[in-house]
């Protein structure tokens, strides 16, 4: 059995598993698709706010703005059901539990991506697709056959630049005894990327273009759509930032499992 095979086999028990707790605990499962769909509906009526003391924002509409928020919520949603890694350096490093992974044979990063599986996260993901599509009929934006396909694509390339950048994240508990602290400034700097990164001064265009590309994450794959040429090659180039943050990520990740050397080291 290949690789591959065998982490989709683990998948499947791990989703098994999964369905089984939440079955039995189903108002948690309720309460946590609540939570992140009150989540999201405070950020839409933010940016709607915005636009009650503003007529646009730069040159961008509030329909815009809100299609480019939509696609955010794709990726993100996809992100937080594989990739739920907040807890990382706590829980595997200083408890110990590491240890346990790295005795069986799947691949560390995915055995802890398994175990931390969290599916009703994609109910975001599912209200994105619906904001973006409310926000497609009211631009009135042509829609080509080949639109669905270029939007899987892009989905993929943003989703791997979260993936990436917050394998690297969790990472650095292999070299620090407390990195955690970084999560909530990350967290809120990958926020400026369900804007028009237009609106900002020059330096932070560049941090969250080239450093902390969040860009990529919103608003320059949902340009695409937009029919926002002035960005068009920034939105092509979108799958392959997401391949080569997703490889930084995957570098860093098993240098410090190499490093690793166990609970009490």
């Amino acid at each position: 059995m290949s690789r591959v095979s065998f982490t989709m086999s683990l998948f499947r028990e791990y989703i098994a598993n999964y369905l089984k707790t939440k079955l039995t605990y189903r108002a948690d499962f309720w309460v946590e698709v609540l939570s992140d769909l009150l989540f999201s509906a405070m950020n839409l009526i933010f940016i709607f706010i915005v636009f009650q003391h503003t007529p646009s924002l730069g040159d961008w509409s509030e329909a815009e703005v809100v299609f480019v928020y939509g696609y955010y919520m794709i990726p993100f949603g996809i992100f937080g059901t594989f990739f739920n890694l907040w807890n990382f350096g706590d829980r595997y490093i200083v408890k110990g539990e590491m240890d346990r992974i790295l005795t069986r044979p799947a691949h560390s990063l995915a055995q802890i991506m398994l175990e931390n599986v969290d599916p009703p996260s994609l109910i975001g993901s599912l209200v994105g697709l619906a904001i973006m599509a409310m926000s497609w009929n009211t631009l009135g934006l042509p829609f080509d056959w080949y639109d669905p396909l270029i939007l899987i694509v892009m989905i993929a390339g943003s989703m791997l630049i979260y993936a990436g950048l917050y394998t690297t994240l969790a990472a650095l508990s292999f070299y620090s005894d407390a990195p955690t602290g970084i999560i909530p400034l990350m967290f809120n700097i990958q926020n400026y990327g369900r804007y028009p990164v237009q609106i900002y001064n020059k330096a932070i265009r560049f941090l969250l273009t080239w450093v902390l590309p969040f860009a990529f994450v919103g608003v320059y794959p949902a340009s695409f759509f937009l029919d926002r040429h002035g960005d068009l090659w920034l939105s092509l180039i979108t799958p392959a930032v997401g391949i080569v943050a997703a490889a930084i990520g995957l570098a860093v990740w098993n240098r410090g499992v190499h490093r690793y050397r166990g609970a009490g080291s």
